[in-house]
């Protein structure tokens, strides 16, 4: 379970060191100004975890854009081998 503290953004200037304790003692802190959310502070270890997580949606979604792209009708795969032997191929005919 979360846990989550709520503090008003002027406690930011005037009370900083204790909200910074208060981060690093819970997951987040939602900072709101004028009664409404505003945004929200979390420590840096789930920062860190939060940025893995984003790196693995966007490789999750480039796979999945990926996969859908084979599915073209123009879409030709090669085995590596294949290209491989004609790279050779073409190496060897320019004398490299």
């Amino acid at each position: 379970m979360l846990k989550t503290q709520v503090r008003p953004s002027r406690d930011l200037r005037n009370h900083y060191a204790e909200v910074a304790k208060t981060v690093s003692e819970s997951d987040h802190v939602i900072i709101t100004n004028n009664g409404r959310g505003e945004m929200v502070l979390i420590n840096m270890d789930m920062f860190s975890k939060f940025e893995e997580f984003l790196h693995q949606q966007h490789i999750y979604s480039e796979l999945q854009k990926s996969k859908a792209s084979l599915d073209a009708p123009d879409v030709v795969l090669h085995d590596a081998e294949d290209v491989f032997d004609r790279l050779e191929q073409r190496l060897t005919a320019r004398g490299l």
